[in-house]
């Protein structure tokens, strides 16, 4: 696999940004990148869907008691719900600079909030906008902004947290899984660290510090006494010394390496600190130095990832992103619906055997230029859809000799292949092909949907 293409996949979901970032070199194409634009969903889709506290419980009073009306708005909501989820997809396909996309989706993992547990559709777009908006600035800040976010505070319980009966959930997650770490913190600190959080409740469009539920005795903070709220907590843990770790390490692992090197971690992280905590210059340093390195095939690619690449490779247009979603669903990448607040492990959680036999399944599907079942939206409520049953699937190659085709398709496909796999790959293309055949096409497709059912595949 040639260079620009492995990082348009790395910092994508595609080789489609390979040819600008050979041409325009990394550093130019990162700059376009954290100057893009941020995107936002047509009003539409949430034209009919409560936006704010009141209107949430106003909704909740109307329909209390009645199963039809409660099975009437919760088949809208799923189906509003699958409108945020094929718009953010899209969105992920269609971008000429989607780092910014793939970060939300970094931050979408990290700060995790589900549909299941939030309920309210447009408090977990709320979440994603700001995840969004605040893709390359400053993670201290961005923390302290998710920990007023409604998705976040009726996520973790904090609506429970007060100074009558305290909830720690909040208060743990804050240390555990967004900014510390195991082993960085004590118990005492997720004790008292829930009395500073106590009180900050869901308000009309974000959280606030209801008075009558707040505790404003002191407490012990990482040593520090005071009457913290949220806000001065997150100064305070971010300056623990091993504040930066936690979140260089699942940078690394979610652009570049599964397993990155400790010396990695630290050598990025104390960068991070030096910068004030601000992640652009820190993303500018990890791609500009990781990108000059021989890195190929130290990753499994995303289900999200796989699947788009054989959409931008087949030339697969107007598909019905629900489906997509659906999709990774199966393959344990449900957008919105993490199995657990720790998020998606990745890694080999990708590519278990039954995942892998999925996956060669819709490579088989696409390479025949047919779509997934259409059964399939019956679960959200959308079989009545636009679909394409069929798609005209165009693969591009250069007419040329087998060994040249090959070398093509490898450089786009391939982190490696050895001489066992070259061995297969000339017997599905052999020497006597000829591109102008008339079944030419279809040869090179044969050839295609080999390379894409090879473990190399899975790689970046």
């Amino acid at each position: 696999m040639n260079r620009s293409t492995l990082w348009s996949l790395r910092l994508g979901f595609s080789g489609k940004q390979a040819k600008a970032i050979e041409q325009q070199g990394i550093q130019q194409f990162l700059n376009n990148s954290f100057t893009s634009q941020v995107t936002t969903p047509p009003d539409s889709i949430f034209n009919d869907t409560p936006k704010t506290l009141a209107e949430v419980r106003q909704i909740r009073q109307s329909i209390k008691g009645n199963r039809k009306k409660i099975r009437s708005s919760l088949e809208k909501e799923k189906k509003i719900f699958f409108n945020m989820k094929a718009w953010w997809i899209d969105t992920m396909a269609t971008e000429a600079h989607p780092l910014r996309e793939k970060m939300t989706l970094f931050w979408h993992n990290h700060y995790v909030a589900t549909y299941k547990k939030v309920k309210v559709n447009y408090w977990l777009y709320s979440h994603n906008k700001l995840l969004r908006e605040n893709a390359f600035g400053n993670f201290r800040e961005l923390t302290k902004q998710i920990l007023r976010s409604n998705a976040m505070i009726v996520y973790l319980d904090n609506n429970k947290n007060t100074k009558k009966g305290f909830n720690e959930n909040l208060s743990r997650e804050l240390l555990e899984l967004f900014t510390l770490g195991e082993g960085n913190y004590s118990e005492t600190d997720i004790t008292n660290g829930a009395k500073g959080l106590a009180g900050l409740v869901a308000g009309e469009y974000n959280g606030y510090y209801r008075e009558a539920l707040t505790n404003n005795e002191p407490f012990t903070y990482f040593g520090k006494q005071g009457v913290f709220k949220s806000d001065a907590m997150v100064d305070i843990i971010f300056q623990q010394k091993n504040a930066p770790y936690l979140i260089t390490r699942k940078l690394l692992q979610w652009f570049i390496y599964d397993n990155p090197s400790d010396e990695l971690i630290v050598y990025y992280g104390d960068y991070l600190r030096e910068q004030d905590y601000e992640i652009q210059p820190l993303l500018n340093k990890i791609f500009t130095e990781e990108f000059a390195k021989p890195t190929a095939g130290s990753k499994i690619k995303d289900p999200l990832t796989y699947t788009l690449q054989l959409h931008d490779e087949l030339g697969i247009k107007n598909q019905n992103h629900k489906l997509t979603a659906l999709f990774i669903r199966q393959q344990g990448m449900d957008l919105f619906s993490q199995p657990n607040v720790k998020g998606w492990s990745g890694g080999t959680y990708w590519l278990t055997a039954q995942l892998y036999q999925q996956r060669n399944q819709i490579a088989n599907l696409y390479c025949r230029g047919r779509n997934l079942d259409k059964k399939m939206l019956r679960s959200v409520g959308n079989e009545n859809e636009e679909y394409l049953a069929n798609f005209n699937v165009s693969l591009q190659w250069s007419k040329n000799n087998n060994i040249a085709i090959i070398a093509e398709l490898k450089n786009r496909l391939l982190f490696d292949a050895d001489a066992i796999t070259q061995e297969n790959l000339e017997a599905i293309l052999t020497h006597d092909f000829n591109p102008y055949d008339e079944g030419a096409n279809n040869a090179v497709m044969r050839l295609f949907n080999y390379m894409v059912r090879t473990p190399e595949f899975q790689l970046i």
